[in-house]
């Protein structure tokens, strides 16, 4: 685990927590490193959850199915970021979506078993990493709510500007890359990739946006 030390300081989750007392928390952890090929599902909907997982390299999506294999894509996690904090915090629950490996990834997962269920004084560190968690959970809520706003939106093209603004908010600028080629883009806006391939042409045709591959700019 020392080669991804940088990386799991920099997690949100592990925010405020001194160098010197990562390392001891990882082992009250319990965590373990696990690699998946692309495509590989980490776990289903229904399955019981007891981890955290960190992704170190690569990214995975939270999606959901549905019986005839259409797939809705919630989020994506990329390296630095976690997963399954909502079932590792409730033992027992089922999740209620599938997480599967967008490209090959290795992931470390974090058991919250003897943070949760200490039965003695938490560390300054342990207290840190609960803090971090309950915070990075509200955050969480908040983005399946903006996810939301792009759902109840009545139109392709409302979808598509709804979400186009929202990363050039995000990123400051009117030029900006996606996270997602078009039929992740397609998935996560729960729109057929066709009619998100013509409505993107259209809205180039009509001066809205400009785009080459997966840059995208907004014109005025």
């Amino acid at each position: 685990m020392e080669q991804y030390l940088s990386l799991i300081e920099k997690s949100p989750l592990f925010k405020g927590i001194a160098e010197s007392d990562v390392m001891s928390l990882l082992q009250h952890l319990k965590v373990r490193k696990k690699t998946y090929k692309k495509g590989d599902f980490l776990f289903f909907s229904g399955d019981t959850v007891s981890y955290i997982g960190l992704v170190l390299e690569g990214a995975v999506h939270i999606i959901q199915e549905d019986y005839w294999g259409n797939r809705n894509i919630l989020s994506q996690i990329p390296a630095g970021y976690f997963f399954g904090e909502a079932f590792a915090c409730l033992p027992g629950s089922a999740a209620t979506v599938d997480v599967v490996a967008a490209v090959d990834t290795t992931i470390m997962q974090v058991y919250l078993e003897n943070v949760l269920h200490a039965g003695q004084t938490l560390t300054a560190a342990q207290v840190r990493f609960m803090a971090n968690l309950l915070g990075l959970m509200s955050q969480k809520n908040r983005l399946l709510t903006e996810k939301m706003r792009y759902l109840t939106q009545r139109s392709t093209r409302q979808k598509i500007m709804l979400y186009l603004s929202d990363l050039a908010r995000r990123t400051g600028k009117n030029s900006f890359m996606l996270p997602f080629n078009r039929q992740q883009m397609a998935d996560f806006l729960s729109v057929d990739r066709s009619a998100l391939s013509a409505e993107l042409s259209k809205m180039k045709k009509d001066g809205l946006i400009d785009y080459r591959k997966d840059k995208f700019t907004l014109l005025e």
